[in-house]
């Protein structure tokens, strides 16, 4: 069989009521836990995309979306809804996920009306029909709903995927290329519990000497998160920057709970932006489902490269913000700093020498964090940050020579040598950058344990003023033996 040279590209839109297990069954297709899962309906709120995990489905995008329920104009639910309708009008086939137990019920015919109106192809798939004796009944109503026979699965244990697989290609011919020797009927092999946050994790490569002239970080995508506290404006950022209504805004904090990523491109470079859930301190994080979406934002921060902070302007930065900002540099991430709803600031000069001020006393140990004013709302200061974004992103991936470190190294030594230890002068004897993302430079020395933490501060902080590399995270570590790289 003569395979195709090049899958095509489609988009599957998942969508049902609340609670038929749209984001099981995505994490299922996608091969692996990048929505938020749980027993309450409701959870999901924003539209996530992914790629089926499946090589038959080679180029399927898939669509995770609310659940689909009557709501008056004005409330969230509505937002929810109508970030529904824009998958489904953006799909090339939509699933529409019923619960086999439960059967059809009349929101489920209210909304198979809606969609045939939308003239969109539609499998119904009738999820959780692990038991044939209870799905039965609920297997023979969906034939009414008038979209063809139903798949049976069971999404949790991954039941009757090869069956929806071949629906699937039934309507979307042109997917990736089939093998020789065929497929298993149950396809979808990998488990959905590996967690995921859309966002590849990328460390910096060793480095054992100078820099290579290989790498050019202009080539890469640039993972960037927007975090922070609840209500800070973090979706409505997300929105502005790409121009439209991606993700579900209210001023009900919490509205967000799952952590969104979109890819983007800006000034023709690729950009993949991340929106989380808002952060509030941990004593007060009770409920699961908040419990789940704080560990979706700590999982797009530490699989970040550029994290922007976002601050309301009028509340300034408080001490949530801090512990939020020293969990970015704990993980080696660029920082920026964003205040918005600063149309709103009576003072702004006052305002933002008092963030700046709390920045420098608070979290020394990363001097020159950028700060950006903007309104999100108003679409204003967009520009400001992204500059800052990449300029910061450059900065992370700074490599400097090892002649030139070295160099430095001795002037420093010279003009301020480490102190006594038991009466023995401490030799620092070779310096070397050995990874970026963060810049991280490796000091051999007799007596690496001995080595004051205020000497390694005041050397990271003239490396900092001296290459400028501010706003970062520098990493310090030392290494006890002889000079690797001396001759001999």
């Amino acid at each position: 069989m003569t395979q195709r040279a090049a899958p095509a590209r489609a988009k599957l839109a998942i969508i049902g009521r609340p609670n038929v297990g749209k984001s099981t069954l995505f994490n299922r297709i996608a091969g692996r836990r990048q929505a938020l899962v749980d027993d309450r309906p409701g959870l999901t709120r924003d539209r996530r995309e992914g790629e089926a995990a499946d090589p038959r489905l080679a180029g399927l995008t898939l669509i995770d979306t609310a659940g689909l329920e009557e709501s008056k104009a004005g409330e969230l639910e509505a937002a929810m809804r109508t970030q529904t309708e824009r998958a489904v009008a953006d799909a090339d086939l939509v699933l529409f996920v019923i619960d086999a137990r439960e059967g059809v019920t009349p929101y489920d015919a209210h909304f198979a009306d809606w969609l045939r109106r939308a003239g969109k192809p539609v499998i119904v798939a009738a999820n959780k029909a692990e038991s044939p004796a209870r799905s039965a009944a609920g297997l023979a109503e969906a034939h009414t709903l008038g979209f063809g026979a139903p798949i049976a699965l069971a999404a949790e244990h991954g039941l009757g995927m090869g069956d929806l697989a071949d629906a699937i290609l039934e309507h979307l011919p042109g997917l990736g290329p089939l093998p020789k020797d065929g497929w298993p009927k149950d396809g979808w092999t990998e488990s959905p519990d590996r967690p995921d946050t859309g966002a590849q994790e990328e460390e910096g490569e060793e480095h054992e000497g100078d820099e290579g002239a290989a790498y050019d970080p202009a080539d890469r995508t640039i993972s960037l998160v927007l975090t922070g506290r609840p209500n800070v404006g973090k979706s409505t950022l997300m929105n502005a920057l790409l121009k439209e209504e991606r993700t579900v805004t209210s001023p009900i904090a919490g509205t967000t709970r799952d952590a969104i990523a979109v890819e983007w491109t800006h000034a023709g470079r690729p950009v993949r932006l991340v929106d989380t859930a808002g952060l509030r301190r941990k004593a007060r994080v009770t409920d699961g489902a908040e419990k789940m979406a704080v560990d979706s934002a700590f999982d797009a921060v530490r699989l970040a490269q550029v994290v922007v902070l976002v601050l309301d302007a009028g509340e300034g930065l408080d001490k949530q913000d801090l512990t939020i900002a020293r969990h970015v540099i704990d993980e080696g991430r660029a920082l920026i700093v964003a205040v918005n709803k600063w149309d709103a600031v009576e003072d702004p000069q006052a305002a933002l020498a008092r963030v700046r001020d709390r920045l420098e006393t608070s979290l020394a140990q990363v001097r020159g964090i950028p700060v950006v004013t903007l309104s999100a709302l108003r679409g204003r200061g967009l520009d400001k940050l992204m500059k800052a974004v990449l300029d910061i992103y450059d900065v992370w991936n700074r490599r400097l020579s090892t002649g030139v470190l070295n160099r430095w190294l001795g002037d420093m030594l010279e003009h301020h040598p480490p102190p006594m230890v038991a009466g023995r002068r401490l030799k620092l004897r070779y310096i070397t950058q050995v990874k970026s993302r963060p810049p991280t430079f490796a000091i051999w020395t007799t007596r690496a344990k001995a080595v004051p933490d205020s000497y390694l501060r005041y050397l990271t902080n003239n490396l900092r003023e001296q290459f400028d590399l501010v706003g970062t995270p520098i990493r310090i570590v030392l290494r006890q033996g002889r000079n690797p790289y001396a001759g001999g």
